[in-house]
């Protein structure tokens, strides 16, 4: 990739603490610029950095304006353009006192850099060509990953598989446009380079990777974000004492009287290296109550937003008045049929009654959430039921809401030029649309963006990154 020219980081020489804020045993300082060497130089006593190598450590000591030492360091030296930003950069690992930490951001300041804004660090090296934006952003969700499938995910996407994948994309596009283009070029001599049939074989293949790739999302915004997972059923049925048991925490009041929970509650909890997000309803019932019913129409919305639904059922009372209801609203989720409450009262009677209601081979687990009996059971049968993609593998994950936006629109516009191909459109009618799926795939990648977009993308970056 080219080198971008973005407005406001050309020429600046930026500094800031790239390790988290508060006081600790080492924070670690970061430089980047033109003036990197030169600035920090002013400050340091030892070897010169003019004389030290790149990707070398150095121990000397920091000093403020009038030569006084702040602190003993290690410096590390990155020079252009083998760096995380593709500029000269000095690393400073200096002692963890918020007091220190300030003095050499300062005395930095004061001898010539600028604080960095969120994500300049980032930002600079996909403007130097260093990574390219989808890159970029998975420097964000490895720092902010919570679990190891998420990690993974991002990892991958940050040493480029995802890249890759839209590159055989685009490259496939290109030769799709110069087909075509090469057709108009020579239309008055009525010559045909593109074959019909393979060309259409060619969008159809690329239109297939496109789906696949937006289609992971659903898997992919679980993974980075808490597989949403509601607990739904009808009033008293035990919902917020099984969300009490599995967080294995008071996360929920717990009343015998109905009605309680008149508001959703979530809370995460990892499962088998996943982060899975629980959330509490409101009871399902007929009621005149507006409030509650404000809560119900949230149960509704939670269920729509869930990938996995809890049903959980009183078997004391076994009541399904609302169930073909609850079965409506969770057509095409995954669903759990639970059965609460066995402390009480193991009714099998109650459970027959509940599978004839059921769709075939939906799994129905007797669970005492007050006790916690089956808990574990339950927990693993969550993860399984869950059925998250392999994320020890090298398939590429879509994680991103606005990589899947655009991937919908390059979806939309192959599927319009399959659509041309089948009904004869000419050429030029089909070079619209195929233009437009790469303007989407350039959209995640950087090829095409605006300093908008870039704005809105780093400004979630932490400051330092």
């Amino acid at each position: 990739m080219n080198p971008i020219e973005l407005t406001g980081l050309a020429g600046d020489t930026i500094c800031a603490i790239s390790t988290p804020q508060g006081r600790g045993g080492i924070a670690v300082v970061r430089v980047s610029g033109a003036q990197a060497l030169d600035i920090v130089q002013q400050r340091w006593q030892g070897k010169p950095l003019a004389d030290m190598a790149s990707h070398t450590v150095h121990l000397g000591h920091l000093t403020d304006a009038k030569g006084d030492i702040l602190d003993l360091a290690v410096l590390t030296v990155f020079r252009a353009p083998n760096s995380f930003t593709g500029e000269d950069v000095v690393e400073l690992a200096c002692h963890g006192s918020t007091w220190i930490q300030q003095q050499v951001i300062q005395t930095l300041i004061d001898a010539g850099c600028r604080h960095a804004t969120a994500g300049e660090f980032t930002r600079r090296a996909f403007a130097n060509g260093r990574m390219d934006l989808s890159q970029a952003e998975a420097v964000a969700d490895v720092i902010e990953a919570q679990s190891r499938a998420a990690h993974h995910v991002a990892m991958n996407q940050m040493r480029g598989r995802y890249s890759d994948e839209l590159k055989a994309l685009r490259d496939k596009l290109l030769h799709f446009v110069a087909l075509i283009e090469l057709e108009l070029d020579f239309s008055e001599e009525d010559v045909t380079f593109a074959d019909r049939s393979e060309v259409t074989a060619l969008a159809r293949d690329i239109h297939s990777v496109i789906s696949r790739l937006a289609d992971s999302y659903r898997d992919g915004n679980a993974i980075r974000n808490g597989m949403p997972v509601a607990i739904v059923g009808q009033t008293n049925a035990g919902k917020s004492t099984l969300l009490n048991a599995l967080l294995r925490d008071d996360r929920a009041l717990v009343s015998n009287i109905h009605g309680t929970t008149r508001d959703t509650i979530e809370d995460t909890v990892m499962m088998g290296g996943t982060l899975f997000r629980f959330i509490d309803t409101a009871g399902i019932r007929q009621s005149s109550d507006a409030v509650e019913r404000m809560g119900i129409e949230r149960t509704w919305q939670a269920i729509d937003k869930a990938n996995v639904v809890l049903w959980v059922v009183d078997v004391t009372s076994a009541d399904t008045s609302m169930a073909h209801d609850i079965l409506n609203r969770c057509e095409g989720k995954a669903l759990i049929a639970i059965l609460n409450k066995t402390d009480l009262d193991d009714d099998v009677a109650a459970r027959s009654e509940l599978n004839d209601l059921l769709p075939e081979g939906t799994p129905v687990m007797a669970i005492s959430a007050k006790s916690e009996e089956d808990i574990e059971a339950l927990r693993s049968l969550i993860v399984e039921t869950a059925s998250l993609p392999d994320v020890d593998s090298d398939a590429v994950i879509v994680t991103n809401a606005r990589h899947y936006q655009a991937l919908t629109r390059a979806r939309d516009a192959i599927a319009r030029a399959i659509n041309g191909l089948d009904n004869g459109l000419t050429g030029d009618l089909l070079d619209q649309d195929i233009r437009e799926c790469l303007h989407w795939l350039g959209e995640i990648t950087g090829e095409i963006t605006t300093d908008t977009i870039l704005g809105e993308i780093f400004a979630h970056f932490c400051i330092g990154k």
